[in-house]
Order: structure tokens, then sequence, then C-alpha cells
């Protein structure tokens, strides 16, 4: 019998994975209710690897409402594995720019070239084999061998983990018990993942997780599971740590012009940096503060742990000795070019909100 750690609060209840027929009832209970509920989302209409390879790796840590137009246009530009491995990196950094967490559309790129390249063009068709690209782990695997090959393989994400710790009745106050509670989710989730429709299992388990089973306030009263549920409601777990808010002041520098050929001012960070490496942003200013009647507006943004409270201040081109990097690379683009380069999430949102970016290269804001 496995013993789990003290801070690991389990509830008594009957367990949901006595026999096989308890768990073909969950089956059957729960891809009814994905047949009858599921949201209609581009990429679940194709089985092509590529395609859902795609989705999958947008969907971490981004939200669906925002990713469904990006994932549109980036198929649109690159509707190939081969299209992608073609592109220059600064191309596709500029289609991802909004949706955050810029190394995985590197990665995305450097694997593209690897199946090009090494693999003549044809996705890996399992779980196993998929792993080794760059920048697939074992979620993202398992995610598209099940969906795109039919591969009977779990998927455990966080609305997954979610789901089945509420079903089964497991909490924990700690990051300790949180992991050996996911061992354990992850071992259920194995067994349960239904064996004709593993890869409609799996979002169907996504699915409930994400709308119904939502961390705060869950609809319990719409839950296929509801009966067999250990919890039926909220569970305890461990308290995430509290972002950090940050004030910083950015520049909008606009050349004086002509309606067809205005000018920003935007800068590159440097390829060493650890996080937007070689992506084109707004000059940052020394000091936070300036001249209310200078404030343009005031941006709120966020990046991983932090949240930046963000004060845009129009400059003349005469002050630019206010820019807080006086060595960096910088470059005048129109407000056209600006919108087809990898732009900052940042830059992008303060550019579109000051309508200074054409509406067609607009792109939602997260």
């Amino acid at each position: 019998m496995e013993v789990l750690p003290e801070n690991v609060l389990i509830r008594t209840m009957p367990r949901p994975d006595r026999n096989n027929k308890t768990l073909a009832q969950l089956r059957r209970s729960l891809l009814k209710w994905y047949d009858g509920n599921r949201r209609e989302l581009p990429w679940r209409s194709t089985k092509d690897p590529y395609a859902i390879w795609v989705s999958e790796i947008m969907l971490q840590q981004t939200r669906v409402a925002v990713v469904i137009e990006r994932y549109k246009s980036f198929l649109a530009s690159f509707p190939t594995v081969s299209a992608l491995a073609s592109a220059s990196e600064q191309d596709v950094l500029a289609l991802w720019s909004g949706l955050g967490y810029y190394r995985r559309a590197r990665m995305m790129h450097k694997a593209a070239r690897m199946v090009t390249e090494e693999l003549g063009g044809r996705f890996p068709a399992s779980a196993d084999e998929l792993r080794k690209l760059p920048g697939i782990g074992s979620y993202t695997a398992a995610a598209i061998a099940s969906i795109a090959y039919g591969e009977r393989i779990s998927v455990v994400d966080g609305n997954v983990a979610r789901a089945i710790s509420r079903l089964r009745g497991w909490e924990s106050e700690d990051s300790a018990g949180e992991a050996a509670i996911r061992r354990k989710v992850e071992e259920f989730a194995s067994r349960l993942v239904d064996e004709s429709r593993p890869g409609d299992f799996n979002q169907a388990l996504m699915e409930l997780g994400a709308t119904v089973c939502t961390p705060r306030n869950p609809r319990c009263l719409n839950c296929p599971w509801a009966a067999t549920c250990g919890t039926k409601g909220e569970h305890l777990t461990p308290k995430r740590p509290r972002t950090v808010t940050r004030e910083v002041a950015c520049a909008l520098v606009v050349r004086s012009c002509a309606t067809d050929s205005c000018q920003i001012l935007l800068e590159q960070r440097a390829a060493s940096e650890s996080v937007m490496a070689s992506m084109w942003q707004l000059p940052f200013l020394r000091e936070a503060q300036f001249p209310e009647s200078e404030l343009r507006m005031t941006v709120r943004h966020a990046i991983m742990q932090v949240n930046y409270a963000v004060r845009v201040r129009s400059l003349s081109e005469e002050k630019l000795d206010q820019l807080a990097d006086q060595d960096s690379r910088r470059r005048w683009v129109s407000f056209a070019e600006a919108g087809k380069m990898a732009l900052t999430g940042l830059a992008r949102k303060v550019l579109t909100r000051a309508e200074l970016m054409p509406a067609d290269m607009r792109t939602p804001i997260a």
C-alpha cells in the first residue's frame, strides 16, 4: 500500500476504479458529454499532426480565445512543416508576436527543420518518437500521438490533473504533496483513457477541466462525473507565489511626417537576452516619472510572474538622450513595416492601442 506524505489529504470515497465496469462508465459518460458540449475549435477538425502540433504549442500558457485567430493566420502563412522550416526565424517570431513565451516559436522552427531535413518531412507517429523533437515534451507528444494517430496514451495538463484530483478526492497543501498527487493522477489517467477514441477522450478531459471543472466556482451541476466525484466543488491546493508589480516607462517616438510615410523608432533586444531575445520593442526611458502632459497612455502587461505598469511617453526626436540604453540597436521603420516585424507583445499592444498599426496587422491582445 502506498504511503503518502502526512500533508496529503485524501477524502474517503468509493473508489471509481474498483473494477473495469466503473472505468468504462466514466469513459462513456465523459465522451457522451463531450459529443454534446465540446467547443468547435479549428484544430479539432483535422488529424494532420503538423496542425495539431501547432495548436498544442500555441495553447501552452495562452488562452484559447487568443490562440484561435493566431492559429489560423499562422497556418495560412506556414501551411506545412516544410513551409515553416524554410521561413526565417524573424518571420516566425513576427507571427508569434503577442502570444508570449517566444522560446516556443524558436523550438517549433528548429523542430520543423529537423522533420524536414532528417525525417523526410514526415512527423513521427508515436509519442516516444515525437519526444525526440526539440520543444516537444511528454504532454505535447501524447496529445499529438493520441489525436493524430489514435495512440492509447493519456494526456495530463493542469485541467486534467484538477478534474481527476477532484474526482478522486485528492488534496494537498504544499508542493511536496502536490507532486505525490500528480504521480497518482498520471497513473490513474493512463488506465482511464478510452481505447477506441483516445484522442477524443483526452480532449474531452481537457475540455471538462477548462469549461466545467474550473479552478474557481466549478459548474458541478453540468459535470458528467458529478455522481462519483469525491470533492463536488473546489479542492485544497498549495498557495501560488504572489506576482510582483513593477513600474516602467517606454517612449513612443514618431518622426514628423506626411500621412503615408510616418516612422516610429524601435530597438532590438540583444540576442543574449534570456527573454524575447532579438525581438523588437519600444525604447525604454531612464526615468519612469515624467510630466503628465507627455503621457500617451498607461498599459498593464504581464510577463510570467511579473505584472508591469507601463507608462508610455510621447517623446520627440530631439530628446533621445532620455532613453535608457544609448548603445542599443535602433531603427526607424514605417508603421506598415513595424506590423510585420517580430515585435514584443508589449510593443504590439501599445502600437495597437495607439492606432499606429494598420488594422490588418493587429493581433489579439493577451
